[in-house]
């Protein structure tokens, strides 16, 4: 297997992670609402997740953040989790999936 079918792999195990860590205000994943900007695993096999929440002051922001890291290093063949939380661009509604959308009645 090559390294970089290797680190595909293990960002799509990622995904799958993610889309079952909610927001527990919300019934939909932090994947699905778009809360997740980024994801790229390094060649020591570090994750590393760039993300953000709904709002600054959001009850989450501290936890959620620690839920990705500690979900997300259980993965086989994830050495560590670097998560970095950002406000840049500020998360709106647009950047949620339709399926989210839909959950949430807002199409």
């Amino acid at each position: 297997m090559t390294e970089e079918k290797n680190f595909l792999e293990l960002e799509s195990k990622i995904v799958d992670v993610l889309k079952n860590i909610f927001d527990p205000e919300i019934p939909v994943s932090i994947y699905e609402m778009g809360l997740i900007y980024e994801i790229l695993v390094d060649e020591k096999y570090i994750a590393h997740i760039k993300m953000t929440v709904t709002a600054p002051n959001c009850p989450v922001a501290e936890d959620l953040p620690i839920e990705v890291h500690n979900k997300v290093k259980e993965i086989e063949g994830i050495s560590d989790v670097e998560v970095i939380m950002t406000f840049d661009p500020p998360w709106n509604e647009d950047m949620m999936s339709d399926a989210a959308k839909l959950e949430l009645g807002i199409l």
